[in-house]
């Protein structure tokens, strides 16, 4: 049987198009095997989000071609999409594929593997205009399932290299993402998260047919209990969007809205799409459509420009309109973005005192949301047992507004419905008292609206 290992790097997406590749080798009879093992091919799916992730890339590249310079050496992802040459200069590089075309990296393996000789597979991304169906019937984990229903961006955000390495925004057609949801939920998923590069973007490209639109076609697969959004734009969230969050009993309370910057100056030299009075608009009414959501966020610090008063600023904001999480990253330079040509540079050591700032703000803001949830009971499916451990008598699991719960069980309860009270706060894990599992009869009757108080 031959092998194949796989390596990652970046974003879910990026894991996302990893299983779906995998699919492809193990309908071909291939086994899967650790990257550090000897394979007969390494696939190293790589992030170009900054300079970093392309070093990154490289060091695993030429991890795998000594591990086994027989091999057929395989690169996609972004890295290679953006930097084609730079990757087949690498000594041991047989295929640069890079973010289309995937479902032709067989036949270029056995090609290969007959005449060892390079290809560069990478076409033009930005001349593509339909959605790459690649499917994933199956997930390591087994209560959470992601379901991939966009690719490309848009945005041109100055900072961002993804619509060069991605193309721009496609969606996949309706009825696939439907069959697809059937095929998980008959396969035992109770939660799917929809995922993409630009997720809200979902429907740019149709006529009539949007993101609510195919919530609420979501909305009537039978078994299907958790609709979770990976990501969206506060731009895309309107007046459909807000009746679909107030109204729909399977959309989780939790929303992960990028805002990464806090200050109106900062914003527009990123090419932001909305103002801080406009974000803080949105996010007041998706609180009086969905009490108790739970809102994430994703913040940039040291933008270049930024000055310690606008720093300041951002972060009263932040403060005032308060998230449950925020996911703080200091600017990253990413050569061939208008960012990087940018004057006044952020120096690096108040890049990283900002950042500690605002993760210390993160996290206060975290404990006050897991607070406010002690002596409710919420519907819990675990994941898996405590640190993956098992035999801790302990399992973890999320709430449907994205709270991590862990309390007492065994791994018969992974997957199940689970009603829990919320007895203790914490950062980034409560901790819960299971009341009872539902059966599959219960299943329709707990929805989401509100946590029950014991």
């Amino acid at each position: 049987m031959p092998s194949v290992a796989f390596y990652t790097l970046g974003c879910k997406v990026n894991f996302y198009d990893t299983e779906a590749i995998w699919q492809l080798f193990k309908n071909e009879g291939y086994e899967q095997v650790d990257f550090e093992s000897t394979a007969d091919v390494y696939l190293i799916n790589t992030c170009t989000v900054t300079n970093t992730g392309d070093k990154k890339s490289r060091q695993i590249i030429r991890r795998a071609v000594r591990r086994n310079p027989d091999a057929v050496i395989a690169v996609t992802g972004c890295y290679a999409q953006t930097s084609p040459a730079e990757i087949m200069a690498i000594p041991g590089v047989d295929l640069v594929i890079g973010t289309q075309d995937r479902e032709k990296i067989l036949s270029f393996v056995d090609q290969i593997h007959a005449d060892r000789k390079p290809v560069n597979a990478v076409r033009n991304i930005m001349k593509t205009r339909e959605f790459e169906e690649l499917d994933v019937p199956d997930f390591s984990e087994r209560t959470r399932a992601f379901l991939k229903i966009q690719e490309g961006c848009n945005n041109f955000c100055t900072f961002c290299i993804i619509p060069w390495s991605r193309g721009l925004s496609r969606s996949r057609d309706p009825k696939s993402v439907i069959e697809q949801a059937k095929q998980l939920v008959a396969s035992g998923y109770k939660e799917i998260v929809l995922t993409g590069i630009h997720t809200g973007g979902y429907g740019d490209d149709m006529e009539n047919y949007r993101l609510t639109d195919l919530l609420w076609d979501l909305d009537k697969v039978d078994g299907l209990e958790r609709i979770r959004i990976s990501s969206i734009e506060a731009s895309q969230i309107d007046d459909a969007m807000i009746d679909v969050l107030n109204r729909s009993t399977k959309m989780c309370r939790h929303l992960h809205i990028p805002l990464q910057a806090g200050e109106n100056s900062v914003l527009k030299r990123m090419r932001r799409k909305y103002t801080t009075e406009e974000f803080a608009a949105k996010l007041k009414r998706i609180r009086e459509a969905m009490p108790g959501v739970a809102i994430t966020t994703d913040v940039i610090v040291g933008f270049p420009g930024e000055t310690e008063e606008m720093f300041e600023q951002g972060y009263r904001f932040m403060e005032e309109v308060g998230f449950s999480e925020m996911h703080v990253f200091p600017y990253s330079k990413r050569t061939g973005t208008p960012a990087a040509r940018m004057e006044d540079q952020v120096d690096e050591e108040v890049k990283n005192e900002r950042v500690h700032k605002l993760i210390d703000l993160s996290e206060r803001m975290q404990l006050q949301y897991s607070e406010q949830h002690v002596g409710a009971v919420l519907d819990i499916i675990p994941e898996r047992d405590y640190k993956g451990a098992p035999g801790t008598g302990l399992v973890m699991g999320y709430s449907d507004n994205y709270l991590q719960v862990v309390f007492e069980g065994d791994e018969s309860l992974v997957g199940k419905l689970c009603r829990v009270k919320i007895t203790e706060a914490g950062v980034n894990e409560s901790r819960g008292q299971l009341i009872r599992v539902l059966d599959e009869t219960g299943l329709s009757n707990f929805g989401h609206a509100e946590a029950l108080r014991a």
